[in-house]
C-alpha cells in the first residue's frame, strides 16, 4: 500500500507528463464533420482535453479556452519551477520557456480574427450537417467578432480560427487571468527582447480589456449565466492591481510599456472592485455569494466552488502581499484571500453542502474529506465531484497554512491532505484524471483527460510542498511564511 506521499510524487509526474500533452497537440487533428471542419493545431495553442470527444459520451473540449489555457500555463510555471535541472533556482528550462513563448504568440495572432470576413464566405456553411446547422452562430453574432471584442470569445480552435458554434459569450475573465499569468512568467525573467516586447503587447491588450469590461456582465466560468460573477470580478481587481505594479515599474525605468496615467485608471479600477466584492457576503447565510443577476433574482447557484477557485487563481502562491491603498486604506492582502475568515466560512458551506448530497462522501473512510463539486443542483453530466473542484479545496488548505499568522497551520495543512486523500481514492490506478467523478459510484466522467485537472494536481502539490514538513507525520505546524 502506497504511502500519501508516495502516490504524490507518482501521480504528480504523471499529470505533468499528461498536462503537457494539451500544449501545441500538432500531432492531433480534431475531424468535426457535423460542422464541416478538419481542425489542426497550431503551437502555442492549449487544448482542454487531448481527447477528441464529440459528445459520445465525451464531451468536446479540443477548443483553446482563454480561462484554461492561462491555468495551464500557469502551471507549467510553477512546474518548471520545480523541476527545472539549470541549477539556478525558479529560472524555467528551454522547454518551458519554448512553450510559452509559442502561448504568447499564439494569443497575440488572435487579436486580428475578425468574424466579418467569415461572415462573408457563406461557403463553409453548405459543408454543415443539415442537423448541425441549429447550432452554428449568426452573421450578425459573428460580424461583431472582431477588436478588442474577440478577447471575449471565451473559446477558439486551436488552429486559430473562430468557433462557430453557439456558446455562452462574452466572458471576461480570461483576459484577466492571462494578464496574472503573463506578469508571473515575466518575476521569472529570462525572456529575450523580442519575446518581452510580444509579452508586453499582449499584456497591454488584457489590461485594457479587463479595465474597460470588468463592470460589465458576461457569463460565468461555468458558462450558463449571465451577471456579475465574484471570480471574475475578484481575477479582474488582482490582474488590474499587479497590472498597474507593472506600469509604474515601467515608467519609471523609461520602458515602452510604462505608462502612470494607465496605471491610475487600473488602481482605481480595482480599488472599485475590491469594494464590490464585500457586498458579495451573505451575513445570513455564512458564505460569499458567486453571483449578482441583472433581474436581481437569487440564484441557487450562489453558493458556488468558484469563490474558492477565484482565491487561488487571483493570487499565485509566488505574488507579493497586495500593499495598502495609497488613499490610507488598510492592508488588503488578507480580504478575498486565503486568510480571509469569511472565505474558510464558505469553504465550509460548500463542504457541508457536498458532504450530505454526494452518496460517495457518506461513510467515507477515515482521514478524507469530502469530494467537491461545483455548486448546489448542478446537472452537467454526473453533476459530481470535480478534481479541480476538490484539489481547489486542498489546495487553499495548504496555502492557508502557509499565510503569514495563521494560527491553526497543522489542522490546515491536515485538512490539505484529506482532500488529498480523496481525490486519491477515487483517481483509476492509471492515474488520468478526467473532469469529473460521479457522485454516486465515483467512476471518472465527462472529459477524459482534463488539463485543468492535472494543472489543478500541480498547484496544490506545489503548495504543498512549500509547507516543508509532511502534515501527517507531524504534530508541529510550520513557521509562518515558511
Amino acid at each position: 500500500m502506497q504511502t500519501l506521499d508516495q502516490w504524490i510524487e507518482k501521480q504528480y509526474r504523471h499529470s505533468a507528463a499528461q498536462m503537457l500533452r494539451s500544449i501545441s497537440p500538432l500531432g492531433i487533428v480534431k475531424t468535426r464533420a457535423g460542422f464541416g471542419q478538419q481542425v489542426r493545431p497550431l503551437r502555442g495553442a492549449i487544448v482542454a482535453s487531448p481527447v477528441p470527444g464529440a459528445y459520445d459520451p465525451d464531451p468536446d473540449y479540443f477548443f483553446h479556452w482563454y480561462r484554461d489555457s492561462a491555468v495551464v500555463i500557469d502551471a507549467l510555471r510553477l512546474l518548471a519551477a520545480q523541476s527545472n535541472t539549470s541549477g539556478a533556482a525558479d529560472v524555467p528550462g528551454a522547454t518551458e520557456r519554448g512553450h510559452f513563448a509559442d502561448f504568447v504568440r499564439f494569443s497575440l495572432a488572435l487579436r486580428g480574427l475578425d468574424g466579418r470576413r467569415l461572415a462573408a464566405l457563406p461557403l463553409w456553411r453548405a459543408r454543415v450537417a443539415p442537423d448541425f446547422v441549429r447550432y452554428l452562430r449568426s452573421d450578425a453574432e459573428l460580424c461583431a467578432a472582431h477588436g478588442e471584442a474577440v478577447a471575449g470569445e471565451t473559446r477558439v480552435n486551436p488552429d486559430g480560427t473562430l468557433d462557430i458554434s453557439q456558446w455562452a459569450r462574452p466572458q471576461h475573465d480570461g483576459p484577466a487571468l492571462r494578464a496574472l499569468t503573463l506578469l508571473r512568467w515575466c518575476a521569472l525573467g529570462g525572456p529575450d527582447a523580442a519575446l518581452q516586447a510580444d509579452v508586453s503587447e499582449l499584456l497591454r491588450a488584457d489590461l485594457a480589456y479587463t479595465l474597460a469590461h470588468a463592470q460589465v456582465p458576461c457569463f460565468d466560468i461555468w458558462e450558463e449565466e449571465r451577471g456579475l460573477h465574484y471570480y471574475t470580478l475578484r481575477v479582474a481587481a488582482a490582474a488590474l492591481a499587479r497590472g498597474a505594479d507593472w506600469l509604474e515599474r515601467g515608467a519609471a525605468a523609461g520602458a515602452a510599456h510604462g505608462d502612470g496615467l494607465d496605471a491610475q485608471a487600473c488602481r482605481a479600477q480595482a480599488r472599485a472592485l475590491r469594494g464590490m466584492l464585500d457586498g458579495y457576503w451573505l451575513a445570513e447565510e455564512g458564505y460569499y455569494r458567486s453571483r449578482l443577476l441583472p433581474s436581481g433574482e437569487r440564484s441557487p447557484k450562489e453558493l458556488d466552488i468558484a469563490v474558492i477557485l477565484a482565491a487561488l487563481h487571483a493570487d499565485g502562491p509566488d505574488d507579493p502581499p497586495e500593499p495598502a491603498d495609497s488613499d490610507g486604506g488598510s492592508d488588503r492582502s488578507g480580504a478575498h484571500g486565503v486568510q480571509d475568515p469569511r472565505m474558510h466560512a464558505t469553504l465550509e458551506r460548500l463542504a457541508a453542502f457536498f458532504e450530505a448530497e454526494y452518496p460517495i462522501n457518506h461513510g467515507r473512510g477515515a482521514g478524507r474529506a469530502p469530494a467537491m463539486g461545483r455548486y448546489p443542483g448542478d446537472r452537467y453530466y454526473s453533476g459530481g465531484a470535480y478534481y479541480f473542484s476538490t484539489l481547489g479545496a486542498a489546495e487553499f488548505c495548504f496555502r492557508a497554512a502557509r499565510a503569514d499568522g495563521a494560527t491553526d497551520a497543522a489542522v490546515l495543512a491536515r485538512r490539505g491532505d484529506a482532500f488529498l486523500e480523496t481525490v486519491r481514492a477515487f483517481t483509476p490506478a492509471d492515474g488520468e484524471l478526467s473532469e469529473q467523478f460521479d457522485q454516486r459510484s465515483g467512476a471518472p466522467t465527462s472529459a477524459r483527460q482534463l488539463a485543468w485537472s492535472y494543472a489543478a494536481f500541480i498547484s496544490c502539490i506545489v503548495a504543498r510542498r512549500r509547507l516543508g514538513y509532511n502534515p501527517l507525520a507531524s504534530s508541529q505546524p510550520p513557521r509562518a511564511g515558511q
